[in-house]
């Protein structure tokens, strides 16, 4: 990203002791450290181990799944030398994990992330995909025993239960225009037993959970969680949070950012041993491409030694709520392939020439809005609203104006609230402002009119994409 796609500091690892560790040993471990970040989400980085022996039972660990290059079909084009590494965490129900439940349908993928390493390795980003993403699926060919996927809308989590790894990463790079490198997945075992390597990892729970379905049972507070309390934090929705699979993707991100931080300690890295067996885990959890080889491992390990827990970044698609099936979400556009274009191309936002929209003086967050549908379109007034709120305003109330139809889109208001129409005027395609006498109030009301054109296209800025990076975890946020 010529250095980046969000300009971030450096942090130094924290926890570390006066002096740090040994620095030749504390060099040749950090080499390792990308391994942490592969190794919550899938990817297994190999660099030069203290010795030959650990080296090869590292290397010796991964497995390997073959994606035939014909599978993909037609592919975006690689424009930089960033590395594109598909992460997916598999929700299969087969061999150890059986006792998460059965699933007639096989294996889906229960978390879908495109790690992002710049050129210069100095800068990672993390882009999550919400799996209850509705998006135009690709057709992918049957392959080992699965049926292979027609091209339709649906759940983007679909793609691996019907045609594997290679139909995800087809999925993927069809979706977003950015050219994916290798591969990697990690299980619900695996993924438990990284986390006891560590010693377990810090959360922060504001309030007691008791959710069978998740395996989970946690008192209130701050406390260090392992194996099945691990596992079930961050697989947990309906007991916590809003019940979405966005909020189960903010806690996720922020449990990877709390590994990555213990991980990057002093105590981890001064304590070859206690590094080894967290390694030794993650490697023997991991299922990559066979092209993601030993070497290609070491000079990508070597390359991210100055990696810091500040450069690596967590973001989610841009989305909202989707309007035609309930409990589902659709991709906001422009700002998604915004964000995949500037991902592909590895470019940096700040020095751009994007910029955030048309700003009046009080923000959004500030302007409540009365929408009343001056239309014969029926619906229209709950999609407006529903746009409106999503780019952060308040709507107060949805109805039908009572003398239809309304020639033009109107803005009225009252001398109150007539500093903020410029705000509501800049994110409107077409408008005319309407001053109201003898009314006393800030609310606007906006009368969608037969000229109705929408809202203008919001480009992706800076603050889209701020997202956490890895010095954030759940308590620091408490």
């Amino acid at each position: 990203m010529n250095g980046g796609l969000v300009d971030v500091r450096p942090v130094q690892p924290v926890d570390e002791p006066p002096g740090g560790p040994p620095r030749t040993a504390g060099r040749r471990w950090t080499a390792w450290l990308w391994c942490l970040v592969a190794a919550v989400v899938g990817v297994s980085l190999a660099a030069g181990a203290t010795v030959v022996g650990a080296y090869t039972k590292l290397s010796g660990n991964i497995r390997h799944v073959e994606v035939d290059a014909k599978d993909l079909g037609t592919r975006p084009v690689k424009v930089s030398k960033a590395l594109n590494i598909l992460i997916v965490g598999s929700d299969t129900r087969s061999g150890a994990n059986a006792k998460y439940g059965h699933r007639d349908l096989g294996e889906r993928t229960d978390t879908i992330i495109l790690a992002h390493m710049s050129p210069d390795r100095g800068n990672a980003m993390l882009i999550s995909f919400p799996r209850d993403s509705l998006v135009q699926l690709p057709a992918c060919p049957r392959k080992n025993g699965l049926p292979g996927q027609r091209p339709h809308i649906g759940m983007i989590n679909e793609s691996f239960n019907f045609g594997g790894i290679g139909c995800t990463w087809r999925t993927i790079e069809s979706l977003t225009g950015i050219h994916i490198d290798h591969f990697a997945k990690v299980d619900f075992t695996g993924f438990k037993s990284m986390v006891n390597a560590l010693g377990g990892v810090e959360i922060c729970v504001p309030k007691a959970i008791d959710d069978k379905k998740a395996m989970l049972h946690l008192a209130a507070g701050k406390q260090v969680v392992k194996g099945e309390q691990a596992l079930g934090y961050v697989r947990a929705r309906y007991s916590l949070g809003d019940g979405s699979d966005i909020g189960r993707i903010q806690r996720q991100q922020m449990f990877i950012a709390s590994m990555i931080k213990k991980a990057m300690s002093g105590a981890t890295l001064a304590d070859p041993a206690k590094l080894f067996h967290f390694l030794d885990a993650a490697t023997r959890s991991v299922t990559t491409d066979p092209q993601l080889t030993v070497s290609v491992m070491k000079d990508l390990a070597s390359s991210a030694q100055g990696l810091a827990a500040g450069n690596i970044r967590f973001v989610t698609t841009p989305w909202r709520y989707s309007l035609t099936q309930p409990g589902r979400v659709e991709w906001v556009q422009p700002q998604a392939k915004q964000l995949f274009r500037l991902v592909a191309t590895d470019t940096k936002i700040k020095g751009s020439n994007i910029k955030t929209g048309r700003q009046g003086k009080v923000p959004k967050s500030k302007i409540e809005i009365v929408v009343q549908n001056g239309t014969n379109r029926s619906g229209l007034g709950g999609q407006v609203a529903a746009a409106l709120e999503q780019r952060g305003y308040t709507v107060v109330k949805v109805g039908d104006l009572k003398r239809k139809p309304y020639a033009k889109t109107t803005i009225r208001y009252a001398t109150d609230g007539q500093t903020r129409v410029p705000t509501l005027a800049g994110d409107l395609v077409v408008s005319r402002n309407a001053a109201v006498a003898n009314v006393t109030t800030t609310r606007l009301v906006l009368v969608i009119g037969s000229d109705w054109k929408g809202l203008k296209a919001a480009p992706v800025s800076e603050d889209d994409l701020k997202g956490i990076d890895a010095t954030q975890d759940s308590c620091s946020a408490a």
